[in-house]
């Protein structure tokens, strides 16, 4: 006898806390190692109640390159990864590990060449002086153009919607980017919105670093559910309540963002010097 959707819960419950542990272990060597895990903690219960969409075979790829902010792809991961039947590809330009800004190093899954066609889901992560890079290489770009033309759904956190930008991913879409940088989208032919996650048609951006997260979590709802989507918020026990309250340039104050915002002013004049040159 089927069980009830929420005694189904349950079970799908334990499958990602499993098969989350599992994906992080394996996935460069077993990349279906993390399906087993779901499977092998579902056992024993009867899996008919489960609505059928809640079982996809999405293909997900997140672009790995040097010096690339680690949250942006680990949060977003985190949610992506639990999309269940769903099949997350770390791509980068070889199977060599890749240093993150903090030097969190990850072993790319497959390179451009290996990396899936059609892909359900791309998203890209942004950073500082190694997004700046990725945008001057060419094989980079050209990865991006090909697979951010065929993708369903185009996505980025923080910095990385300027990668899409650069790709000309963005020109004549809405988009949100790191508080330092989103202006910048001008420059691509998107149009700046100030907030945490902006949906414009199949175009998802996600604002810095920690917005993965939420942008993540949205996009889990969108291709399954809201039962789905607060399973998974609850397993990660995500309900942020930061010890401080200077998350955003108006409630840092005049003198903290302005702290922050002179330290980047070289990265902002590098990418306006890549616009001006690439537009000629």
């Amino acid at each position: 006898m089927a069980v009830s959707k929420r005694d189904f819960l349950w079970a799908f419950a334990s499958g990602l806390a499993t098969a989350s542990t599992s994906r992080i272990a394996t996935a460069a060597d077993n990349p279906v190692a993390a399906d087993n895990a779901t499977a092998h903690a579902a056992a024993g219960h009867d899996m008919a109640g489960m609505p059928a969409h809640w079982h996809g075979s999405e293909e997900i790829a997140f672009l790995i390159y040097p010096q690339f902010t680690a949250l942006d792809v680990f949060g977003p991961h985190y949610m992506l990864a639990s999309l269940m039947g769903a099949k997350v590809h770390f791509v980068a330009k070889t199977r060599e590990p890749v240093a993150s800004d903090f030097k969190v190093a990850v072993v790319p899954t497959a390179t451009f060449d290996q990396c899936p066609k059609n892909l359900d889901i791309i998203c890209v992560p942004g950073g500082s002086n190694g997004t700046l890079a990725a945008m001057r290489d060419k094989a980079t770009i050209t990865f991006l153009k090909d697979r951010g033309g065929r993708a369903k759904l185009v996505t980025s956190v923080c910095t990385g919607s300027l990668l899409l930008g650069a790709a000309g991913l963005l020109d004549g879409y809405r988009a949100t980017s790191h508080w330092l940088a989103r202006e910048l989208l001008r420059d691509f032919g998107a149009e700046p919105v100030d907030q945490r996650v902006v949906v414009d048609r199949n175009r998802i951006t996600g604002a810095g670093v920690t917005a993965g997260i939420d942008f993540g979590l949205s996009i889990v709802k969108q291709l399954r559910d809201e039962d789905y989507a607060k399973t998974v918020q609850l397993l990660a026990e995500y309900q942020p309540e930061p010890p401080l309250d200077a998350g955003t340039p108006g409630r840092a104050g005049a003198s903290t963002t302005k702290l922050v915002s002179d330290m980047f002013v070289p990265f902002m004049d590098e990418v306006r010097s890549f616009v001006r040159t690439n537009s000629r």
